[in-house]
């Protein structure tokens, strides 16, 4: 409590920039924060919201969210590469809508990228494998019939933030966004539909799946800081964790070399990969004739890869709204 009570002090001692917003402002509190102080005692942990289930002054009660284990077989679970629903810890905030889950993975990444911009004419098949799998996800939160049909890769290093902003691409929000963490952790920042309402800060450690639904789709998020993984420099846990010895036979889980896995662990040990996967269209829904644009943004203040502070070598890598 003390840590919180600190944190808080420090956050309102921040000075407001001319012109910044509560969401803004506690942008780069975190962004400035350092690790091992109270900077982070208002940060929520879902890997620790078994040991505190009692809310908090100024943070969102988390909340125990109960799964569709019967929506999953054990055998569907472990051909995607997944430990069984029962396994799974899963819990929400009051007053957001959506789910969040914490476990770990026995799959190998790979890469995938899609444009923002959703036309008819302009994609490429969605891989089957990551389909299967976040169909099973999307299942035991009870989202029955999600057709995985975009994906999005993001690169993070450990100087690395994503700025504010709003997923409208798709033309069917009703249906959930699933965001897959791997390697290191980072500070997510949930808030409201306006920037002056001040967002939720939590942690996302590597293995944990955050499922955002409903009204939840909608709303300001960002992240503003890569941290390294509680555990300490070593690989988080569950990336350590082996493949069954005895795979299902229609397993869509393919074994790599353990030299292709040790690039893969290097490059975790100092960065963040994040997955989102989400659909596109309700069922029986078309493209419109002409293609959506996604609201223009100013990415000076918003589309950042990078915020480069006084002292940081790190410049600024803006991203192109296009894209």
């Amino acid at each position: 409590m003390r840590k919180m009570a600190a944190a808080v002090a420090s956050f309102a001692t921040l000075a407001a920039e001319p012109g910044e917003d509560a969401f803004r402002k506690l942008f780069r509190f975190y962004r400035q924060s350092r690790r091992g102080t109270a900077d982070l005692g208002a940060v929520i942990d879902f890997s620790t919201a078994h040991e505190v289930r009692s809310a908090r002054p100024g943070v969102p009660k988390v909340v125990r969210f109960h799964l569709n284990v019967s929506s999953v077989t054990e055998h569907d679970a472990c051909r995607a590469g997944l430990q069984p629903v029962s396994k799974w810890q899963a819990y929400g905030l009051e007053g957001y809508p959506g789910k969040y889950r914490d476990h770990c993975f026995l799959f190998s990444l790979f890469s995938l990228l899609l444009p923002k911009k959703y036309t008819a004419d302009h994609y490429t098949p969605f891989p089957s494998d990551l389909a299967f799998l976040s169909e099973q996800v999307a299942a035991a939160c009870g989202f029955q019939g999600f057709q995985a049909e975009a994906g999005i890769l993001n690169y993070y290093r450990l100087d690395s933030t994503l700025g504010i902003h709003v997923d409208r691409s798709e033309l069917d929000h009703s249906k959930p966004l699933l965001s897959f963490s791997f390697g290191q952790s980072a500070i997510f920042l949930l808030g409201g539909l306006q920037r002056d309402e001040a967002p939720t800060a939590m942690f996302m450690h590597s293995g944990d799946i955050m499922v955002m639904s409903g009204f939840s789709r909608l709303l300001n998020h960002a992240v503003p800081r890569v941290l390294p993984h509680p555990d300490g420099e070593c690989l988080p846990h569950c990336l350590e964790t082996p493949l069954p010895a005895v795979l299902p036979s229609d397993s869509l889980v393919e074994p790599c070399s353990a030299e292709d896995w040790q690039v893969c662990a290097t490059y975790l040990k100092t960065a963040r990969v994040n997955m989102t996967v989400r659909q596109v269209l309700a069922a029986g829904q078309n493209f419109p004739l002409e293609p959506m644009e996604e609201t223009k943004r100013d990415i000076t203040t918003d589309g950042m890869c990078h915020l480069d502070d006084q002292n940081s070598p790190v410049k600024r890598a803006r991203l192109n709204p296009d894209t």
